[in-house]
């Protein structure tokens, strides 16, 4: 058959069920169509044009191609790439990039057939694709920018910046992930590479008796078959216990269906795949433990041998029976959240490689000096024999904290010393990756006749799943904000993480704190029923401020800025007619006794180029931005000189890239290291510098550990604080509109800034309304990405983020973590919205919205302000 592709005429003689995106990626190696989720045909990320219309790559056959013309980013022309290109850099319509190709294309054809696009025809020929960065919002104003530019012919100009703090300085290399240009993981190429795959287990928990590999190994092109017994160190792994097992061996009982039982390595991917599939293996089925509480009795099957209870956290204060009897009004309720898949859009991959004196991986992980740590561990060398580049990663919102496919590729590589790639499809991906805990909570609160809080009493069991993971601080988090951004003199909370045989629960965007908000807020909104209260002002004089305490007993000494952001809502959210209002807090850092700390390094390593190595992650939010404009703000460089590099050749030892604290700790060890480049600057120009490092470091160790005895309890160094308001369809009670005033001490860029909040609403939303990964007996419903209830362009409201700033005693010019706070408060926000539309209080997660829309309740006051509006 004979095809057009970018322009050239081309022969294929192959396979004519091969999908396109397979022939484009491996035989022509065009990498701008990415694998999301191939063959689900349900992320859009492979999009190409196929005789003008845009289709899904993953799923089109060689034969539908025969005779047609193929167009891909590469062939669009020198013009349109830069526009594209501009359009998406300028308006912030890119994060972690690896979903944009796949959508500049779906674009691209419908400017071709639609001159003159409205809003809405861009979100609807984007319903196909899936982006989970952005909320959508800046992509839509890339394409219309796109399309205006496009019909009048005229450029879009890079857009130019000093780089300085408060500047919407470009995205670091943002051109290159528009194009598709950025090579992921998966799109690295290795001479002699071979490529290993995984076979997991059929079964939840059971003894595995035997594997027999005998039919694999004697297939063709299979190079070997790794088992329990060849990894030369430590079997187990993991980020605070070391309980997971990288490959579960023969005997062992399995604790879910994501245990490892063989890596097959082969000379293809599709040979490796095939060998796994010969696999069988003889188990004992056992009864799965999968309900958290009924794994916490005494007589339930133990998921590990010291018992099914990870970690219990207390935290108390006061006379509670005191403060429930002094109480005008008590409003309790159970609740119940959902497990929830991360849908990142890139799945895992990593590459290991053998060098002289050890091992080099890429990985795209969230923490490559822990990946270097685990790594070492597993092969049983010294961590100065492994060196681990990051490869910025295609989203990951706490997912890739674990150690996944990483330590397959690099056993595989160090035995066989030679290159090997292990990439997980979307259904292992969905099958293996930790998720959000689902959270069951007893929570009851008081308030006096005033309004004024009195109490909170809570008790959080947390479904751990099979492995600790973070689990133990995901329930201590939930339990450390049990009482939100409010001061409640008397606190009684306990949080339970259970062992469980489902899928492990781990990190994800909001820590366990988006689940308690949601019941808390629920229930202060219920107070304002029993008491008459106005919903905006019982928050604002709850609100914390300096001097007040948390959950914990921490006394909030500077920064406090949640009263700030209720201000910012407050007539917004009084002149709607369905409105449900929500605060949010959330900590910047580890803390609870354990030290954040970053060191970071400037290298002038030419006249004209000056190199920043720092360890962390890059996964859409900016932090290598963050890092270029505190030394662009600090030294007056021109930002157009400074590249970044995450590497742990150059010992710039940070920790995992999580609890929104990259940006405080980057920064601050970048103004450090700025302090004697800045001196030089003054009597040196910086081609006289050339060959000097500068190095920075900042740590804080200060903070104290749950329980122990000290005389003042600092459990993080630094909070941020929201407030966000949801507005309803007056008629059918969707969601119309999401307000959210964030304080982010300061505002590096604001077009990062908004980006950050946009996706993380957006997430909210889909936690709050669509979201579910169900499972059953310990397997899940569906592996299918489309399942998952993630929205879609079309699917999301009017969104307006406004910022607040009130400087951090600690966070670099008074900076506070973002990247998890947006979406803190907004499941608390929709409930309260629903409510004041039918009169119905919601429990459980998803609340999910019927098509018709809602019912809406007559004889009630509905406006937002006023007693309550619930007092009819």
């Amino acid at each position: 058959m004979n095809f057009w592709l970018n322009g050239q005429i081309k022969q294929y003689d192959g396979d004519p069920e091969l999908p396109l995106l397979t022939y484009l990626r491996e035989s022509e190696n065009i990498i701008s169509p990415k694998n999301g989720c191939a063959p689900q045909a349900a992320c859009g990320a492979c999009v190409v044009e196929l005789n003008g219309k845009g289709v899904l790559s993953c799923v089109i056959p060689m034969a539908r191609v025969d005779g047609g013309a193929v167009t891909t980013i590469e062939g669009l022309g020198e013009y349109r790439q830069k526009v594209f290109a501009n359009a998406f850099v300028e308006k912030g319509g890119v994060q972690c990039g690896f979903c944009i190709p796949g959508i500049v294309m779906q674009a691209n054809a419908l400017i071709n057939s639609n001159h003159e696009p409205t809003a809405a025809d861009v979100e609807k020929a984007l319903t196909p694709n899936l982006c989970r960065c952005t909320g959508y919002k800046k992509i839509v104003e890339s394409v219309l920018h796109a399309a205006e530019a496009i019909r009048n012919e005229e450029e879009i100009p890079l857009p130019q910046s000093d780089g300085r703090i408060g500047s919407r300085q470009p995205k670091y290399q943002a051109q290159k992930l528009v194009l598709g240009q950025h090579q992921y993981v998966d799109d690295i190429r290795l001479d002699g590479m071979l490529y290993g795959a995984l076979k997991f287990s059929d079964h939840p928990r059971a003894r595995v008796l035997r594997i027999h590999t005998e039919r694999a190994e004697a297939l063709e092109g299979v190079i070997h078959v790794l088992m329990a017994g060849d990894i030369p160190g430590e079997r187990h792994h993991g980020l605070i216990r070391h309980d997971w097992p990288l490959i579960v061996a023969e005997g062992e009982i399995t604790r879910y269906v994501g245990d490892v039982l063989a890596v097959v390595v082969g000379e293809t991917e599709e040979i490796a795949r095939r060998a796994v599939a010969l696999i069988e293996v003889e188990y004992e089925v056992l009864e799965p433990v999968t309900d958290p509480h009924r794994a916490l009795e005494p007589d339930a099957p133990a998921v590990h041998e010291g018992g099914n209870l990870l970690s219990h956290t207390v935290t108390n204060r006061g006379d509670l029976q005191e403060a429930m009897a002094g109480s005008a009004h008590i409003a309790q309720g159970v609740f119940q959240t959902q497990r929830i898949e991360h849908g990142y859009m890139e799945p895992e991959a990593a590459i290991a490689y053998p060098t002289e004196d050890g091992l080099h991986l890429l990985s795209q992980s969230q923490g490559i000096y822990d990946d270097r740590q685990q790594i070492s561990t597993l092969l049983g060398v010294a961590k100065d024999r492994v060196r681990v580049t990051l490869v910025a990663n295609g989203g990951a919102f706490g997912g890739k904290e674990d150690l996944s496919v990483q330590g397959h590729a690099a056993l595989a590589a160090y035995l066989l010393q030679l290159p090997v790639k292990v990439r997980l499809n979307r259904d292992e991906s969905i099958r293996m990756s930790p998720k959000r805990h689902p959270i069951w909570m007893d929570y009851a609160i008081g308030c006096d006749a005033q309004g004024k809080f009195t109490f909170v009493k809570v008790k959080f069991v947390g479904d751990t799943g099979a492995y600790a993971s973070v689990g133990m601080k995901v329930l201590e988090r939930s339990a450390g904000h049990a009482t939100g951004a409010y001061h409640f003199p008397v606190t009684d909370v306990e949080a339970f993480a259970a062992y469980t045989n489902n899928i492990p629960c781990g990190a994800m965007r909001g820590f366990g704190v988006n689940q308690a908000m949601f019941g808390l807020e629920s229930l202060i909104d219920e107070l304002c029923e029993k008491g008459g209260f106005d919903r905006w002002h019982m928050r604002y004089d709850n609100a914390l401020v300096d001097g007040c305490m948390t959950a914990t007993g921490q006394v909030i000494q500077g920064g406090a800025g949640v009263r700030q952001t209720l201000l910012a809502v407050k007539d917004l959210f009084h002149a709607a007619e369905y409105a449900g209002i929500a605060c949010g807090l959330k900590n910047t850092g580890i803390g609870n006794g354990m030290p954040d700390e970053s060191s970071a390094k400037i290298t002038i390593v030419a006249p004209g180029r000056v190199l920043i190595d720092h360890g962390w992650t890059e996964m859409g939010q900016g932090v290598n931005t963050v890092a270029l404009q505190v030394v662009c703000n600090e030294t007056g460089i021109d930002p157009a000189l400074v590249d970044v590099r995450v590497d742990t050749l150059a010992e710039q030892v940070s920790g995992m890239t999580t609890a929104s604290r990259a940006t405080s700790l980057v920064g601050n060890a970048l103004i450090d290291a700025c302090k004697q480049l800045k001196q030089d600057l003054q009597s040196h120009s910086l081609a006289d510098l050339a060959g000097r490092e500068y190095v920075g470091k900042w740590r804080v160790d200060w903070t104290t550990k749950p329980g122990a005895p000290t005389e003042k309890i600092y459990t993080h160094y630094s909070y941020s604080y929201a407030t966000q308001v949801v507005i309803l369809d007056e008629e059918k009670g969707f969601v119309k509109k999401v307000i959210a005033a964030h304080d982010a001490g300061k505002i590096f860029n604001p077009t990062l800034f908004e980006g950050q909040l946009e996706g993380s609403i957006h997430m909210g939303l889909g936690y709050a309304l669509t979201e579910e990964m169900a499972m059953e007996n310990g397997q899940p419903d569906s592996t299918r990405l489309r399942d998952m209830g993630i929205m879609r362009a079309k699917e999301m409201p009017e969104l307006e983020v406004i910022g607040v700033e009130v400087p951090d005693p600690y966070g670099p010019y008074g900076a506070k973590g973002v990247g998890e706070i947006g979406l803190v408060p907004t499941a608390g926000a929709v409930a309260n919205a629903l409510y004041q539309f039918d009169g119905v209080r919601r429990h459980e997660l998803p609340m999910r919205i019927p098509r018709r829309g809602l019912q809406r309740r007559n004889g009630l006051q509905t406006r937002s302000e006023g007693n309550g509006s619930t007092k009819g």
